[in-house]
């Protein structure tokens, strides 16, 4: 063991020439980032889910009930054994094969059973409560976060001088404001990192704890490194349009439309405009260049940079969305008043939904062709299947 850590913390990989971590041990002149604190981020964020509940359940949920959003989830499937079993063992979404084998077995039509099903994978979805709440949490940390930021960052040489993120660099000291920033943010990631397993599914699942991952990865790479400073201008601004984002679910959720339209293009302008142009022309900018010319390479400032730029190819992903989204809506709106999100559905979770909703959900009989449906037409209703249009491209 002693042999792996003395690998892992090889001086050659981690700091630049001539330097040792006996050159970064703090003295009473001076503190620096230590490797130790980051373990200070587990318990906080335990303790950043905890006030997430108590937040969730004490403020968020009598927000929601003042805006008169209802705690009841979609329409229930009637019990049913057999389509149960199937739906728990088998399949949730039974092929056409297995559609008439259930509808000779129930002597349902095709239809109805394909309803069922889609009643029952909706049931499992979570209320637009619930979907309120996680949203207003998130809304409250990520502005409360980025306003912290901004109000530390202007007060630093290096927001206005990049090159001030280099100079003298790494026996650059870590002042008590940095270290709380730095441990909060990576706590709160590490919290999502968690909760996400247990939070609403969505379509990006696997994007998204990439996105966790990469950027847990950056925030302990910069500070093990005392790459703090650079580190401070990356996490200020990818937290710049998150409020936003969450802002328009919000008012999405209460059903104020205008409003929601009016936050979605505004956040779709500040995240363009932040991570598509300011983060590349700006951060990258100093943590390619100016810090070669500075500094100079070494292998932790390789692996850095890398991670940058995944960072960055995952802001084009999400980028990409959002421009999907709002050349949707435009073409949506030649016919009729545009909105981003078209429905009042968040598309990242999945409801369904289809033309016959509004029908009754008892089995109708067709006396004549069990397989065949009450139109005439066997397989899915024309419009089952997923509701698109939600703000879809979040965020980190």
């Amino acid at each position: 063991m002693a042999g792996i850590l003395a690998w892992f913390w090889n001086e050659r990989f981690w700091l630049p020439h001539n330097v040792t971590w006996a050159d970064l041990k703090n003295t009473e002149e001076a503190t620096f980032p230590q490797a130790e604190d980051l373990y200070l981020a587990f318990p906080l964020a335990f303790f950043i889910f905890m006030v997430r509940l108590v937040f969730e359940r004490f403020i968020a949920k009598p927000c929601a009930l003042g805006l008169n959003i209802q705690a009841n989830g979609p329409q229930k499937a009637q019990p049913n054994a057999i389509l149960e079993k199937v739906f728990t063992a088998i399949t949730k979404h039974p092929d056409e094969k297995r559609l008439e084998g259930l509808s000779k077995q129930l002597d349902w039509d095709v239809r109805s059973i394909q309803r069922w099903f889609r009643q029952r994978r909706n049931q499992e979805k979570p209320s637009t409560l619930t979907r309120f709440c996680e949203s207003m949490w998130r809304f409250t940390f990520y502005l409360y976060v980025f306003t912290y930021g901004v109000r530390f960052l202007k007060k630093t040489p290096w927001l206005w001088n990049t090159k001030q993120c280099w100079y003298n660099y790494p026996y650059q000291p870590l002042t008590p404001d940095l270290h709380y920033y730095y441990i909060l943010e990576l706590s709160f990631y590490w919290s999502l990192m968690f909760s996400q397993f247990t939070d609403i599914k969505r379509k990006d699942f696997v994007v998204m704890f990439l996105h966790h991952l990469a950027t847990i990865s950056l925030i302990t790479f910069s500070y093990v490194n005392n790459m703090a400073r650079v580190g401070t201008l990356v996490m200020c601004l990818h937290d710049a349009a998150d409020a936003l984002l969450e802002a328009a679910k919000m008012a999405n959720y209460a059903k104020f439309q205008k409003l929601c339209d009016l936050l979605f293009v505004m956040f779709a302008i500040v995240f363009i405009t932040t991570r598509l142009g300011i983060f590349p022309l700006w951060v990258l900018n100093t943590t390619l260049f100016e810090s070669w010319e500075i500094v100079g390479p070494y292998p932790s400032w390789w692996v850095f940079n890398l991670l940058l730029l995944l960072i960055q190819a995952l802001n084009c992903f999400w980028s990409y969305l959002i421009i999907k989204i709002a050349c949707k809506a435009i073409s949506k709106g030649k016919a009729g008043k545009w909105n981003p999100l078209h429905v009042s559905k968040d598309d990242r979770s999945d409801i369904e939904s289809s033309s016959d909703e509004e029908d009754s959900v008892l089995p109708a009989k067709n006396p004549h062709n069990p397989t065949t449906n009450t139109n005439g037409t066997s397989g899915t209703s024309g419009t089952n299947g997923y509701l698109t249009g939600g703000p879809c491209a979040e965020e980190h």
